[in-house]
């Protein structure tokens, strides 16, 4: 019984990745073209599996999404990976502790303002202020998304799933 929800869950797991490379080709019109739809199905994942499959999925989703526009800041984007990952997982720490509005506005701040500190200092303050908007809108839209779709794929996504048990 047990191989059968592992199966389970590391299908979940790859459908959330697959989604978030889906997602990775949704872009939001920005100065860097790796701002894309590429969030939600981590958020999701965050929220039906637990926050480090949803860290995983984040990860994975920004790098992809930062393929398919080119790499624009090269290896910078292993930093935007971690940062995500981290976002996602404190989302999904405070989601499922039922602070649902909590968790998304967390999410939202971290995402356009914490998450894109370090470039104020890598590449500039003009480049951190012209990120803000497109950052902004793009987090807005995966949590949306995130908080419409998730409670009804609850059912969906046996509880065993959650975290692996």
């Amino acid at each position: 019984m047990k191989n059968t929800t592992q199966v389970k869950f590391y299908s979940w797991l790859a459908l959330f990745i697959a989604l978030s490379a889906v997602g990775a080709a949704i872009k939001v019109p920005a100065l860097v073209g790796s701002v894309a739809l590429d969030s939600f199905p981590a958020l999701a994942a965050a929220a039906l599996m637990g926050s480090g499959p949803g860290a995983i999925v984040a990860a994975l989703g920004h790098l992809v999404s930062a393929m398919i526009s080119g790499f624009p800041l090269g290896p910078m984007h292993l930093i935007i990976a971690a940062e995500m990952a981290i976002l996602v997982w404190l989302f999904g720490f405070i989601y499922r502790k039922n602070k649902t509005i909590i968790s998304g506005l967390i999410f939202i701040f971290g995402n356009t303002i914490v998450a894109p500190l370090p470039f104020m200092f890598l590449i500039s303050k003009a480049f951190f202020i012209g990120m803000l908007p497109s950052l902004f809108v793009g987090s807005l839209i995966n949590i949306v998304i995130t908080l419409v779709v998730v409670p009804r794929l609850v059912s969906v996504v046996n509880p065993k799933i959650s975290e692996g048990k």
